[in-house]
């Protein structure tokens, strides 16, 4: 008995903080693809755990891309 798999091969990437294309440049101006935006309401408290957690490690921004996004940015420079 023979047992064949079939993957499917995914357009996205799953780009992260140090990878060579997280920063999008523009000209002189460089920005992060993702990141995180904490609002003013947020608790003083809720603050803290969330920047400990970032400090540690335990939480990292990620962008989702598609390949062709990669490609014509590369493509236009």
């Amino acid at each position: 008995m023979t047992i064949r798999f079939t993957t499917r091969q995914t357009c996205i990437r799953t780009l992260r903080q140090g990878d060579p294309k997280w920063l999008i440049v523009d000209g002189s101006v460089a920005a992060p693809r993702a990141g995180f935006e904490i609002t003013t309401k947020c608790p003083r408290e809720y603050k803290e755990i969330i920047q400990d957690c970032i400090d540690r490690g335990w939480l990292k921004p990620v962008a989702n891309v598609r390949d062709n996004e990669l490609f014509w940015e590369e493509f236009g420079k």
